[in-house]
């Protein structure tokens, strides 16, 4: 029952050993201690000042083709079952893809141009000057919230990091821009080629259609036999509008892209529905063809009909696609709105003085603290003989000249 008491009694006496070891070599340890942190007080006065010019913007969440939209509307029931409402650009772009421009290397290249990086940042090639840029000065946040991107330049002169964040956000609409005109452009060339052609087929049918009514005199057929004519021309137009657009489409999209498939679905049905109305393939029974034989000048005057219908929609349609493509290009790009401008900043954000102190005073603190504790251990050592001999034989084994 009495060993515990000495068992805590030693244990005290141990940790007071410690402290005792401590205080009595406060002086060394106080003066480690105010060394480390003096240092680091010189190294922080030294050390050039960084500043971080910050600027926000906020990017366009929808881009889409509203004039191309209001046109095709125009169409009412053959616009649904065409489904064509202009070429689809881009839905909602999300901040990523604007994060990935500002990290492009056409923007990147633009700034080294625009500053003179290579120079300023000592770099001998363009790739380690755009690793300099992203690593170094260039952080962009992206705030999921809000929608609002943030982005930061960090830079010894504060009019310079200013004016790098900025010219960053210039460069991006730049950017931007030059992609928009470029889609839309593309559209328009494409859609005014089809419609020259469509034009001319549509001026041939009609010089064949009079010249056909001046030589025969046929001018009626049945209002049933004319009306699924009308209906087949309309389709057939629908099925070459149909394949102009997946042309087009397929010009900047995957064959995986799920706009594309659906319209491929769409154009399979036209057909299908095309392929039903004419039978197989449009040979054998001709459901053109009224309930009785229609006479060989009927069905020449049929045949004229509904290639007259085929032009006349499909060059409506192609003409309602290109002037939307038109519009499109006369639009300005979806402008990047800039809720914040960089402004030289006016408090430097490295180094961090106190910090630096602060962790340079606890380092200090520790070693010289172990140090103290090695020092009372090595003269404690030399009063013990064995101790002595251990510190004489770890000093051979740590001794080159062995």
């Amino acid at each position: 029952m009495e060993e515990k008491p000495i068992e805590t009694q030693e244990e005290e006496i141990n940790l007071l050993d410690y402290l005792i070891v401590l205080a009595k070599q406060k002086r060394f340890i106080i003066k480690v201690t105010s060394g480390f942190a003096i240092i680091a007080a010189i190294a922080s006065l030294v050390m050039s000042p960084v500043y971080k010019a910050e600027t926000k913007i906020l990017p366009p969440v929808n881009i889409s083709s509203g004039i191309a939209s209001q046109l095709m509307n125009q169409l009412g029931q053959l616009g649904t079952i065409a489904g064509i409402s202009g070429l689809p650009i881009n839905g909602k772009a999300p901040n990523e893809l604007y994060i990935g421009l500002l990290k492009s290397r056409t923007v990147l290249d633009e700034m080294i141009n625009r500053f003179d990086l290579m120079k300023l940042y000592g770099k001998r090639y363009r790739e380690n000057a755009r690793e300099k840029l992203i690593n170094d000065v260039l952080t962009v946040r992206d705030d999921r919230k809000s929608g609002i991107i943030t982005i930061n330049i960090e830079d010894k002169d504060p009019k310079r990091a200013a004016e790098m964040a900025n010219a960053f956000v210039e460069e991006l609409q730049k950017l931007n821009t030059g992609l928009a005109i470029t889609q839309a452009s593309q559209r328009r060339l494409y859609f005014e080629e089809q419609l020259k052609a469509a034009k001319t087929s549509l001026t041939q049918a009609e010089e064949n259609m009079k010249g056909f009514q001046e030589k025969t005199g046929a001018l009626h057929i049945e209002s049933q036999a004319k009306a699924v004519l009308e209906g087949i021309g309309m389709i057939r137009a629908q099925i070459a509008a149909k394949e102009v657009e997946i042309k087009v489409m397929k010009t900047y999209s995957t064959p995986q892209n799920p706009d594309l498939k659906r319209v491929e679905e769409t154009l399979k049905g036209l057909r299908a529905e095309l392929a039903k109305m004419e039978g197989k393939g449009g040979k054998g029974h001709d459901p053109l063809m009224p309930t009785g034989r229609m006479a060989q000048l009927g069905t020449d005057y049929a045949k004229q009909l509904r290639d007259l219908k085929f032009n006349e929609v499909l060059y409506g349609l192609l003409l309602q696609q290109y002037e939307a493509a038109k519009l499109d290009e006369g639009k300005n790009a979806t402008t990047i709105q800039v809720i914040d401008k960089a402004v030289p900043p006016e408090k430097r954000v490295k180094p961090k003085r106190t910090a630096m102190v602060m962790l340079a005073a606890i380092i200090g603190f520790f070693l010289s603290a172990f140090a103290a504790f090695l020092i009372e251990y090595r003269e404690r050592a030399k009063e013990n003989p064995e101790d002595r001999a251990r510190f004489d034989t770890l000093k051979q084994y740590l001794s080159f000249k062995r």
